[in-house]
């Protein structure tokens, strides 16, 4: 699959961001190039495209498919599994921020919690660690409730939520003058 020069460089940027983020490079450029693709694609393509190893790709979607961002499509007349990227932006956004909660807040959360419990229970902490601990279990508890409310509306209330969110912070910038 040819992928022009705008291609080229939305796929390494995607990469790069990926690296940034805590994701390895390619598992990055596979979903960037699934993303692009008009058609699904199979993992022999991929790895042409790329210009990296077939070993890579599996490894790649097989992560990809893990967080529910690819999956396999199939096409008629070829036996081979072909892979499309989930399409809505949106979409995209709700299920990695549903991941990233699952993966690293919620044990946060739960170590936290079970960090002052044992200090409840006489386990030996300063003042000042059981006062930032407490900070970071309440923040993090006090957002919970604010993301589940917006994971469960569709895209387009959110989207209106957030237009409304930029235009209210315009508006006190403009009245308070900061």
């Amino acid at each position: 699959m040819p992928l022009s020069p705008i291609d080229q460089r939305f796929v390494l940027h995607w990469g790069e961001m990926g690296t940034r983020w805590g994701i390895n490079r390619t598992v990055a450029q596979v979903h960037a190039l699934l993303f692009l693709s008009p058609k699904p694609l199979h993992a022999e393509e991929i790895a042409n495209t790329l210009a990296v190893a077939r070993s890579n790709v599996s490894n790649s979607l097989r992560e990809l498919q893990g967080w529910g961002i690819v999956r396999v499509a199939h096409v008629l007349g070829d036996r081979r599994d072909h892979f499309e990227s989930v399409k809505d932006v949106w979409e995209i956004f709700r299920i990695v921020a549903e991941e990233r909660k699952r993966r690293e807040i919620d044990p946060t959360i739960t170590a936290l919690r079970e960090c002052l419990r044992q200090v409840q229970e006489g386990a030996p902490a300063g003042e000042y660690t059981k006062r930032r601990l407490r900070e970071a279990l309440d923040l993090m508890e006090l957002m919970m409730p604010l993301y589940d409310e917006l994971r469960q509306l569709p895209s387009g209330p959110v989207r209106s939520l957030m237009k409304l969110t930029n235009k209210v912070r315009t508006l006190v910038r403009e009245t308070t003058g900061t």
